[in-house]
């Protein structure tokens, strides 16, 4: 085996990446008009590309609210696009049928059920391929002969509940009523759509399906129930006999599952899973031996983390390999020996599909772009999209990693967004922006959106650093499980030492720096306005845990917290589980803190956020402190009008509490200054 590092040359088209002298700072609006890439696919000859153009609605110019579109596409090569479906068809799950003369999509008409509609590829209208009268087709895959479709679809109505409910008996047992996914062969080809697809037998809850290359397996992920906690636990592999509709066997993985593809032959699968029950992430990659089950692990106790894989056309795995905040390219020979690794300069890969004939597409992003397409040859890569070319315009502060020691002599590493123009003498006001998880990372590429300051707050005079404090992947498991047991710990501390770091580096300025964050990003934020108010000048709390007690008895995910978190129950040590609680460090809350929270959030109920204002409200009355709940928003928002609104509170609140220092400074207005083009506010 011959192991070879190549830098690969990225070339950027069309855009570029230095300031014009009409450069300006980014700003909430210009957040709220990202585009990004969304779903990807490939000929199978390679030479085109279908995907699709993620936004959100832009509130910003009177459009209608609502959450996020994809345009289907049809790219050629570099800066060689062409819109394929109007405007308002949005689309998802892109495929190519096997001949490669159609994309395939599922598409909502009108009130009529999600269907796969297909388009061809030398022009014409779409027409529906498949569908079921009864329900939605929640996924798909094609047969490689390309004459029938396996629809993974929603549970059929419950007619009789439906009547009930009509009469007002809507009452809802908790976790009782779940419905399972079916499964169904469907005919196309022919004039019309197959009537009366086959339903095949499938084991409890499947969430995802795809077809061995011989159309005589089925390879599903399932898991014994719906809820979010079985999908953490207890998901698994199973080989399914697609003629008999029998399970062959079950890949009996231990931990968590990620990506898995199947290989071109069929005899092999590559599986992104956890080594144990303890693992916090699926970030070790496998190859599952399809007629026996068993399987072996290519890359455990590495310091880095497996993302997404694809095989190639050849028989050898690509896989994207997160090395702390940045990311390579590595490619395997079919029996796991490492053939080849690329650097990719800048670029921050997330995604890839096989373009045939030895090149790959991949999704990346840089510090200075989202998400794009970019084609790899096997040395370099080349930017085929650009769908945000006014971000020449923007005036962008300086961003790179940064490393430093933790009081334990610990490596800390972080992404760090300094102030346009640098930081002033004396320091500028920073913003820790808090990953959630913990088992997540920063990468050093795009890090800017309605919810992370990034770019933004770089542009008024911030410096911002994204900390991969203990708990973070891309380091390793060892890494990834260094903060269970250890609620608020060593974890949060890493953020203080952070702080330390950047002030010595004279980049932060020690009385104005401020914490946010969502999820357990949000819970850092809480921790740092309360029991660390000293360390911080202001925060804001998103979706965050503020008793660990309460939190156990309200989440959709238990097992979850005592697998990986945790490691112990909370009736095991009551008031250890108590003193982690920023509630219970309310005493000391001198910070003031905005808390927002979507109302319908199950993973981490909007009652942690009452909690936490309550006690701030009572028994620190002088302290600044804000609720606002988000109407129908769950664990983050997904709505372009509450996306906007949330990034105005919370520079708003940077901008009065810690740009100036003043933690005594009057409260902002309740509703911010909308900057929408009919003037409404």
């Amino acid at each position: 085996m011959t192991r070879t590092l190549l830098a690969a040359a990225t070339l950027l088209a069309g855009v570029s990446l230095t300031a014009t002298a009409q450069a300006r700072p980014m700003t909430p609006e210009d957040v709220a008009q990202l585009e990004s890439l969304g779903a990807v696919a490939v000929s199978p000859d390679g030479s085109r590309v279908a995907y699709t153009t993620s936004s959100l609605p832009n509130v910003i110019e009177g459009e209608d609210n609502g959450s996020t579109t994809q345009q289907l596409m049809m790219a050629y090569g570099p800066d060689n696009a062409r819109v394929f479906l109007p405007e308002d068809v949005s689309v998802s799950t892109v495929k190519f049928s096997p001949d490669g003369r159609m994309v395939s999509f599922l598409w909502k008409k009108d009130k009529e059920e999600r269907a796969v509609w297909g388009i061809p590829v030398d022009g014409g209208a779409q027409v529906k391929l498949a569908a079921l009268e009864d329900a939605g087709v929640r996924s798909y895959a094609w047969a490689p002969d390309g004459n029938m479709l396996y629809l993974l679809a929603y549970p059929a109505p419950d007619k009789e509940r439906e009547a009930e409910d009509k009469d007002g008996f809507d009452a809802i047992v908790y976790e009782e009523e779940s419905r399972f996914n079916r499964l169904f062969s469907a005919r196309v080809g022919g004039d019309e759509i197959d009537a009366a697809p086959a339903e095949i037998s499938i084991p409890g809850y499947v969430t995802s399906f795809s077809v061995t290359p011989d159309n005589r397996y089925g390879v599903i992920e399932s898991q014994p129930t719906p809820q979010i906690d079985d999908t953490y636990t207890s998901s698994r592999v199973n080989i399914l006999d697609l003629a008999s509709g029998e399970v062959l066997r079950e890949v009996a993985t231990p931990g968590k599952l990620g990506d898995i593809e199947i290989s071109p032959d069929g005899r092999q699968l590559s599986m992104v899973a956890g080594i144990d029950v303890n693992d916090p992430a699926a970030t070790t990659l496998h190859l599952v031996d399809v007629a026996s089950g068993n399987f072996r692990a290519l890359n455990e106790g590495a310091a880095e983390a497996t993302g997404d894989t694809e095989w190639m056309a050849d028989g050898r795995l690509a896989a994207i390999i997160d090395k702390g905040a940045d990311t390579i390219l590595r490619i395997y020979n079919a029996d796991g020996s490492v053939a080849q690794e690329v650097d990719p300069g800048a670029l921050i890969l997330t995604s890839l599909e096989n373009g045939g004939s030895g090149r790959m597409f991949v999704a990346a992003n840089s510090p200075r772009h989202p998400t794009e397409l970019f084609a790899f040859d096997g040395s370099s890569f080349t930017r085929w999209t650009d769908h945000n070319p006014w971000l020449s315009e923007i005036d962008f502060g300086e961003q790179r990693t940064f490393t430093y020691s933790a009081r334990d002599g610990q490596q800390i590493e972080g992404v760090l967004i300094e102030p346009v123009g640098g930081a002033p003498r004396g320091g500028a006001p920073l913003i820790m922006d808090v990953h959630g998880g913990p088992e997540a990372h920063e990468s050093n590429g795009w890090v800017t959106a309605y919810s992370s300051p990034g770019q933004v707050a770089a542009g008024q005079g911030y410096a911002v650093f994204l900390p991969n404090y203990r708990g973070s992947t891309g380091y390793g498991t060892a890494f990834s499980k260094a903060h269970q047991d250890d609620y608020a710990g060593k974890e949060f501390n890493d953020i203080v030492d952070a702080k330390r770091a950047l002030v010595e580096e004279g980049i932060a300025d020690p009385e104005r720096t401020g914490i946010t964050g969502g999820s357990y990003g949000g819970y850092a934020s809480a921790w740092g306005a309360t029991a660390l108010s000293e360390e911080y000048a202001a925060a804001v709390m998103f979706v965050g845990i503020s008793n660990q007690i309460s939190k156990f008895g309200t989440t959709d995910i238990p097992m979850e917290m005592y697998n990986v978190h945790a490691r112990k129950w909370p009736w095991q040590d009551w008031q250890g589980m108590l003193e982690v609680s920023p509630i219970y460090h309310v005493d000391k809350a001198e910070t003031p803190i905005l808390i927002m929270h979507g109302d319908s959030d199950t993973r981490v109920s909007p009652s942690q956020s009452y909690e936490l204002y309550r006690n701030i409200k009572v028994r620190k009355p002088d302290t600044p402190v804000r609720l606002v709940l988000y109407p129908g928003e769950g664990h983050g928002n997904r709505q372009a009008a509450a996306r906007y609104d949330y990034n105005l509170r919370m520079m708003q609140w940077f901008d009065t509490y810690l740009k100036t220092g003043d933690r005594d400074a009057e409260m902002p207005a309740p509703r911010p200054e909308l900057k929408i083009e009919d003037g409404e506010d």
